[in-house]
C-alpha cells in the first residue's frame, strides 16, 4: 500500500520523526476502514512504538525502510534498519519470547515496574495488547527487518 524510505541519519536526528512517521502511515492506510479514526489512532500508536525500536539502535549508517501492506483485515508492516550481529541476535530472541507461554506475565511483570520500556518490553506490547504476530525475516549483514502483523479491525 504505502512505503517510506528514509535515511538513518536523518531518523535518529529527531525522536519526532517517529511520531511523523506514523501519523502519516496511518492516516494513509486509515481512510477505507469502518471507522477510520479508531484505525488511524490504534495503528498510529503502535507502528510509533515499533519506530521507537528502530531510533534506539542509534545507528546512524544505512536506511530505515518502512512499507505496510493489508491482507483483509489485518494490517502487516515490514521495518528494515540498520543492526549489528549482536542486535539481531537481542531481536531474534525478543520475538522468541513474545510468542513463548509466559508473554502476558512478562508484560504484566514489566509494565508494573518503575522501569522504562525497553525494546523487548515494547514488542510484548505489541503482541499482548494488539494482538500483533511479530517474525525476523532475513535481510542483509547489516540490516534487520521486523514483520508486525497488526489484525486491528476486528479488534
Amino acid at each position: 500500500m504505502i512505503q517510506i524510505d528514509m535515511e538513518m541519519k536523518a531518523f535518529v536526528s529527531a525522536w519526532r520523526h517517529c511520531d511523523y512517521i506514523s501519523t502519516y502511515m496511518a492516516r494513509m492506510i486509515s481512510q477505507n476502514r469502518s471507522d477510520s479514526v479508531r484505525h488511524s489512532n490504534l495503528f498510529s500508536s503502535a507502528f510509533n512504538e515499533l519506530l521507537e525500536v528502530a531510533f534506539r539502535t542509534r545507528h546512524a549508517n544505512g536506511e530505515l525502510a518502512c512499507r505496510v501492506s493489508r491482507h483483509g483485515a489485518t494490517d502487516r508492516i515490514e521495518l528494515t534498519f540498520p543492526c549489528v550481529p549482536e542486535e539481531r541476535r537481542f531481536y531474534e530472541e525478543a520475538v522468541a519470547q513474545v510468542a513463548g507461554s509466559e508473554a502476558r506475565e512478562r508484560y504484566l511483570n514489566s509494565v508494573s515496574g518503575d522501569l522504562a520500556p525497553s525494546r523487548e518490553i515494547v514488542l510484548l506490547e505489541l503482541a499482548i495488547d494488539y494482538n500483533a504476530t511479530i517474525k525476523v525475516e532475513e535481510a542483509d549483514d547489516e540490516a534487520i527487518k521486523l514483520v508486525v502483523d497488526l489484525p486491528l479491525e476486528g479488534q
